[in-house]
């Protein structure tokens, strides 16, 4: 009976990742690993070839170099493990627009295969974003209940392919926030991030639209949300949660001002006569994931302050994803 329950407990602890090695992947798969979890990491490693090297010493991390449209190997691989994270995507509205074919492809149609492969012992976490609320009313927070309008082609592929993985009962869905932060696999075209480079480097903001409003969250902070639902899974399964800082609901120029009292001569310029290529534009409630027992905490002047420092001595150029 022991030796069952032992090897029970060593494939509950088998978690398959695909995008490991991307912005969040590489911090998520970098925590598991420290917590015991067998990771297995799939990706193209297409961005950042170091991001994942600090783990290439642990007897408990793997990582296989491939396409998350090879389905073959993704049968195999679901097979193997209990948890299955979806992170492989084309990200953000500018980057999908680029590459309609591959992001409908990559985003949608490989996450609604990969959903015919899984079997009742599979637990899938998948997290999509909370841009397919597309513009909310003035006066009012998204809840998961809110209807969807996504508007780019980003947010209608993820809306698509969180209907299919809700098809599984053991499914938990992450509505994310927009997320900032430091990560082994930088990023500086987000939000917070851009701000913070550009405010350092130009001195100068130049905003557009600037009355829209977004949720944002840390990198941290949702990777801790994700391990939280590994470890409290069944309380949480065949749901949707809006995963954000419920202090960081806030406009673009509350953000660029923010900026300004951190950075001396800072100066915000508001550009009337451009358009945000992604129009979204609404506040969001996050009660729902709180009310279970998680609330993110790193605040976004603390994230802020990282991001300054970290561009003060960063002389190296950030490989985006467009």
């Amino acid at each position: 009976a022991r030796q069952k329950n032992k090897k029970i407990n060593l494939i509950m602890r088998k978690i398959l990742i695909t995008g490991g090695a991307g912005y969040i992947g590489s911090m998520l798969s970098s925590e598991l690993v420290k917590k015991g979890y067998f990771v297995t990491v799939v990706d193209l490693i297409k961005y950042d070839k170091k991001s994942l090297e600090h783990l290439n010493y642990h007897k408990n991390f793997s990582l296989i170099k491939a396409d998350i449209r090879n389905f073959r190997l993704m049968k195999k691989l679901i097979g193997k493990n209990e948890f299955i994270i979806p992170l492989a995507a084309l990200v953000g509205a500018p980057l999908c627009e680029r590459n309609k074919k591959e992001a409908i492809s990559v985003n949608y149609e490989s996450i609604k295969i990969l959903t015919r492969h899984l079997k009742k012992k599979n637990k899938l976490i998948y997290l999509t974003t909370n841009s397919g609320y597309g513009i909310g009313e003035k006066n009012k927070f998204c809840d998961e209940d809110s209807p969807l309008n996504p508007i780019s082609l980003y947010g209608k592929t993820k809306c698509d392919a969180e209907r299919e993985v809700l098809k599984f009962k053991n499914t938990i869905a992450f509505r994310l926030a927009t997320v900032f932060g430091s990560s082994f696999r930088m990023r500086s075209d987000l939000l917070v991030n851009n701000f913070a480079e550009t405010a350092i480097k130009k001195k100068k903001l130049s905003i557009f639209e600037p009355h829209f409003r977004r949720n944002y969250i840390h990198v941290r902070d949702v990777v801790k949300a994700i391990i939280f639902s590994i470890q409290n899974f069944n309380k949480l399964k065949s749901n949707i949660f809006n995963l954000g800082l419920s202090s960081a609901n806030i406009t673009k120029i509350q953000l660029a001002k923010k900026m300004q009292k951190k950075v001396k001569n800072l100066k915000i310029n508001i550009s009337k006569n451009k358009k945000d290529p992604d129009q979204r534009d609404y506040f969001v409630s996050n009660k729902k994931i709180e009310k279970k027992g998680f609330k993110a905490s790193i605040s976004l002047d603390a994230g802020i302050d990282e991001m300054l420092e970290i561009f003060k001595l960063r002389d190296t150029k950030i490989i985006n994803n467009y």
